[in-house]
């Protein structure tokens, strides 16, 4: 059985910090790449930032030095620390393999940054 559990959302002003963590099954866990993605009302979902089992790590150019993907192999959690938040960043942040299965999402976190 999948499962994703994404926290840590919540409100913060522009310029502030927040730390999301997601909880994966090993059937997802196990994939070399783990993702964190987002969501914006009225957009497409979209890849942010993503993590191999070795730790090489890739990101959108749009959060490319503030925010820093990780994981924890051994407790088969991925984080994604996000610095110096803007408006733009306000979306629904979700993890998941990359690619990802078909069909298997978390509920996601809310991520509201207000200017």
């Amino acid at each position: 059985q999948v499962q994703l559990v994404e926290s840590g959302g919540g409100l913060v002003q522009a310029g502030g910090s927040l730390r999301l963590s997601c909880a994966a099954s090993g059937s997802i866990f196990s994939r070399n790449v783990m993702g964190w993605y987002r969501q914006a009302p009225g957009n497409q979902r979209e890849l942010v930032a993503r993590v191999t089992r070795g730790g090489y790590t890739d990101y959108a150019d749009s959060v490319k030095g503030r925010f820093t993907i990780s994981r924890d192999n051994a407790k088969n959690t991925v984080y994604l620390q996000m610095d110096s938040l803007k408006p733009e960043d306000t979306a629904v942040y979700y993890c998941n393999a990359f690619p990802p299965p078909p069909g298997a999402w978390g509920q996601g976190t809310q991520v509201t940054v207000s200017s």
